[in-house]
């Protein structure tokens, strides 16, 4: 895989709800699509991602094949406690980028 952006606040006060972004650079090749020599090109999407917030999973999601290529997935949690927030994106060929990001929560 390749490079992933993520978007989270460095700070947030106890209960605020805050956003969460993330772009995973990867081009979701559905399987279908034929080379000029006309063999298939394997399919090779991201297939899970999930976010845990200290340790416990608070966001997952199943990928398929109608997925863009690059997947922007943006989705809201509550700030609880500060923390690490780890993200986890896994493709066909069974790799697994993960990411993590800090935030204080006052």
């Amino acid at each position: 895989m390749a490079r992933a952006l993520i978007n989270v606040p460095a700070k947030a006060k106890r209960g605020d709800i805050i956003e969460i972004k993330t772009l995973m650079s990867h081009p979701m090749e559905t399987g279908f699509r034929p080379t000029q020599e006309g063999k298939i090109i394997p399919r090779d999407i991201i297939n899970r991602f999930v976010c845990t917030y200290d340790g416990v999973a608070v966001f997952s999601v199943d990928l398929f094949p109608a997925m863009s290529a690059n997947p922007f997935i943006s989705f809201t949690l509550r700030a609880t406690n500060s923390g690490v927030i780890t993200f986890s994106w896994t493709d066909d060929k069974g790799e697994t980028q993960v990411q993590t990001a800090s935030i204080e929560v006052e």
